[in-house]
């Protein structure tokens, strides 16, 4: 194949930044290189064969990268873990991906330890970047190895565990084609070139520089970052996002794509005016975000400050989606696009039936060459599965001309005197009111309705909750949004339960309101 892939651009020019860390060390990609070499070399005298797993519970940063590179270039399964889990859950998954090494990172010491026991995963596979007890240090398997590529290298994959909305977390588990680790890797950078990005530096281009915005553990900030580095730019990592921590890096750092979530348009639209002209984002090419649907006027705005460098996509760990170009969705407000080249749409009723152009119905997608199961769970695999299709239980609608719109998730939709209403919907008018930062719609129970409309606010910094509040919101729908829709009451909230990725815990909250009931939603 062509010259894509971090092994050959390293070998090619390692004097090229690959990484910065949150503390902004720069990383060259001979030094990602030899670490990355090195622990193949020691995680082979552990035993560790072609098909085995490891799991990593690191930060963002440069650790995790090493792991990730060693797995792909090894013929091994990388699973990072998500870092809010409690012991009981990490140990689940230390367990269930049958890691044959688990890494553990010194701010995750507690529960990263309580994992390890829960899981009855061995001393000897435990190790630690810094200081974690009873675990041994990482450089255990690196010093004394050697930092040449190893013999029979094989590609590797991520196998990221799905939330899910009920039952314990899956992995998503991909066959490996035992191909070469690059070749590998630059059949990744097909993702990036539906955006029409383009190779950095040490591949011939100008150079690049991706940003990370979002936890490692999530698939799309692996896909995105790995896809990135694999087309030659240099992955820029934030440990904790802020707003204008974000626009800084962006000036600092000269970005030029990233990955966001509509959360985090939401709260650089909400900077202070000087503060958003402050900073030089002119170097954005590709903004791309996904994982919620954006409400338009938030997009608009961003489009407005930032320029046609706005993407979106619609995608599940599991494969295949649709992209909507700055212009497409410029034409067509409030898609998510067109499906990828190698994907297909399917929209059909509860029957599995398909439906006609602008009714809505359950979302089923696939992708040409990228069969999956749900590790350890083939009923499971099956049951989401029609015709070769699969949903994760979205509700959308397509246009005549194949653009799709999300209504909402199958689970979240509420049912109140028998019409279905979409709380994504309702959400998307609240949350832009100027006093409301976050907003979460859901059912809860009505001995009439069946079900009414709850929100849930977390009001904007310095704005005060209360009846009045609650009026002047509901007060804003006026016009904008049929009556029925209206939530019948609202509550407040400090802070709204998010995943660091923009996805809302909606089922923390909703629990609250059914917990007394025989049926829960």
């Amino acid at each position: 194949m062509g010259s894509l892939g971090f092994w050959r651009l390293a070998q090619g020019d390692p004097a090229w930044v690959a990484a910065v860390d949150p503390d902004g060390t720069e990383y060259t990609a001979g030094e990602l290189l030899a670490r990355s070499n090195r622990l193949v070399h020691g995680l082979r005298e552990l035993g560790l064969e072609r098909g085995d797993g490891i799991c990593g519970l690191v930060p963002n940063g440069v650790d995790g990268l090493v792991l990730y590179l060693t797995a792909l270039q090894a013929g091994w399964y990388y699973t990072p873990v998500n870092w809010h889990l409690t012991g009981p859950e990490i140990g689940y998954i230390v367990a269930d991906s049958e890691a044959k090494a688990f890494f553990v990172h010194e701010r995750y010491a507690a529960e990263g330890v309580r994992g390890a026991e829960e899981s009855g995963i061995e001393e000897r596979r435990r190790f630690a970047f810094g200081d974690v007890e009873g675990f041994r240090p990482h450089t255990d398997l690196t010093d004394g190895r050697p930092d040449t590529p190893p013999d029979d290298r094989s590609n590797g994959a991520t196998m990221h565990y799905t939330s899910g909305t009920t039952g314990r977390p899956k992995g998503v588990r991909r066959r490996l084609a035992g191909i070469d680790p690059d070749d590998s890797a630059e059949l990744m950078t097909f993702l990036l070139s539906l955006f029409g990005m383009k190779p950095g530096r040490p591949a011939g281009g100008e150079p690049q520089a991706h940003l990370v915005t979002s936890p490692n553990y999530h698939t799309a900030v692996t896909q995105f970052g790995g896809s990135a580095l694999h087309m030659g730019h240099t992955l820029v990592y934030m440990d904790r996002w802020e707003a204008e921590d974000c626009l800084r890096v962006i000036e600092r750092y000269s970005i030029t794509n990233t990955h966001m979530v509509p959360t985090h348009f939401k709260r650089l639209l909400s900077l202070p005016e000087e503060t958003r002209t402050r900073y030089d984002v002119s170097s954005m090419r590709w903004a791309i975000h996904a994982a919620a649907p954006c409400p338009v006027p938030i997009k608009q705005r961003m489009l407005d400050w930032w320029g046609d460098c706005i993407w979106e996509y619609y995608a599940a760990t599991e494969g295949g989606g649709t992209i909507a170009s700055p212009q497409e969705w410029r034409e067509h407000p409030g898609t998510v696009g067109k499906a990828w080249p190698i994907s297909e749409l399917l929209i059909v009723d509860d029957d599995g039936n398909e439906v006609p152009a602008g009714e809505p119905g359950t979302i089923y997608m696939k992708m040409a060459g990228t069969e999956f199961e749900y590790k350890g769970d083939r009923e499971k695999t099956e049951k989401n599965r029609l015709k070769g299709f699969f949903t994760v239980g979205d509700i959308g609608y397509l246009t005549g001309d194949g653009f799709l719109f999300l209504s909402d998730r199958k689970a979240d939709m509420i049912i109140s005197g028998g019409a279905n209403i979409y709380p994504a919907e309702i959400e998307n008018e609240i949350v832009l009111h100027p006093k409301v930062a976050d907003v979460a719609v859901f059912g809860i129970p009505d001995e009439e309705w069946g079900e009414q409309i709850k929100a849930v606010v977390e009001p904007a910094a310095g704005v005060a909750p209360g009846p009045e509040l609650a009026a002047e919101i509901l007060g804003a729908l006026e016009g904008r949004l049929a009556r029925m829709k209206w939530p019948r009451s609202i509550d407040f909230i400090e802070v709204m339960p998010r995943e660091p990725n923009g996805k809302l815990l909606k089922r923390k909250l909703r629990d609250l309101y059914w917990k007394d009931h025989e049926r829960a939603i």
